[in-house]
């Protein structure tokens, strides 16, 4: 069972970022609609009801979606400052190629293609979209020892990592473990992280504390240790997040989940529900986590 669903990014103008991730990452669009006012009140966000959206699907055609949503642009919001959901990472097939595709687009590379000492396994880079959503491109080489990770079939692919910006990472592995139903990977690594210490000014050989979490061999959730200079996201009173706003995954036991709903599970349709039950959690931090009946 692969349990991530969805990512949902919040944008200033939605036609303009269809047709990004139309041009740019070969999306194509899947559904179109205005948010439905319970589903608002579910991620406990009631202004957000009404407000435009579309779900993207990737060209290999894999039912992992980017589903865009338009509101308003927070005034002093700033990609990777604040904790929350803080990217998202797509796999490529050649990661050179996605570089080239990129210098000639609106997405601002701010991590060139670079080689990670002790993961020859995977070769990425960054992005920045208009909207200071932060995309990964990443080629997967082969797996790791001890987990899966997914082979593009198109040039640009599929989503398979959520990025979690943590005030405390190990509570909120804990939390994570014991709310969403998932398992800790790796629970502490520490990496070079030059695109977050450009983000606060700090030494770009600094190490940095980051840990992954999984379902059996999958993969699919980073959580960062943030430097104490982040904040709590600004966000519109009764609007979802700016950026990287809603991760949604699947789980094969979703009555084993706890909670604390934000509002009771109800069943629901589309491409990303499919007919089955959906509930959304906040994390220790705020991030709005929706749970998917698998």
């Amino acid at each position: 069972m692969k349990l991530l669903r969805a990512a949902t990014l919040t944008v200033a103008d939605l036609d303009r970022s269809v047709e990004n991730y139309s041009k740019y990452f070969d999306y194509s669009v899947t559904e179109t609609g205005t948010v439905p006012g319970d589903l608002a009140a579910s991620w406990g966000t009631p202004a957000s009801a009404g407000q435009p959206y579309a779900i993207m699907s990737p060209a290999s055609g894999t039912e992992i979606y980017l589903r865009l949503i338009e509101q308003p642009p927070v005034e002093g919001f700033k990609a990777l400052r604040s904790y929350g959901w803080n990217a998202i990472e797509i796999c490529v097939q050649d990661v050179l190629a996605a570089n080239a595709r990129m210098e000639d687009s609106p997405f601002e590379i701010i991590g060139p293609p670079r080689e990670i000492e002790g993961l020859d396994a995977i070769y990425p880079m960054q992005v920045k979209g208009p909207d200071e959503e932060i995309v990964y491109l990443t080629q997967i080489r082969d797996d790791l020892p001890a987990f899966d990770l997914p082979r593009a079939t198109a040039p640009i692919d599929r989503l398979f990592i959520l990025v979690l910006g943590c005030s405390d990472m190990k509570a909120s592995l804990d939390w994570m473990v014991k709310h969403a139903g998932v398992e800790i990977g790796r629970d502490e690594m520490e990496i070079v992280y030059t695109m977050l210490a450009k983000a606060y000014g700090t030494p770009e050989d600094e190490l940095h504390v980051i840990s992954t979490m999984i379902h059996g061999r999958d993969v699919f959730l980073e959580l960062d240790q943030y430097p104490d200079a982040a904040i709590i996201r600004p966000q519109h009173d009764g609007m979802l997040p700016p950026g990287c706003a809603i991760g949604t995954l699947w789980h094969p036991d979703f009555d084993s989940l706890p909670g604390p709903w934000i509002s009771e599970p109800v069943v629901r349709d589309g491409p990303v529900y499919k007919g089955k039950r959906v509930g959304t959690m906040r994390d220790l931090d705020g991030a709005l986590i929706e749970m998917v009946e698998g």
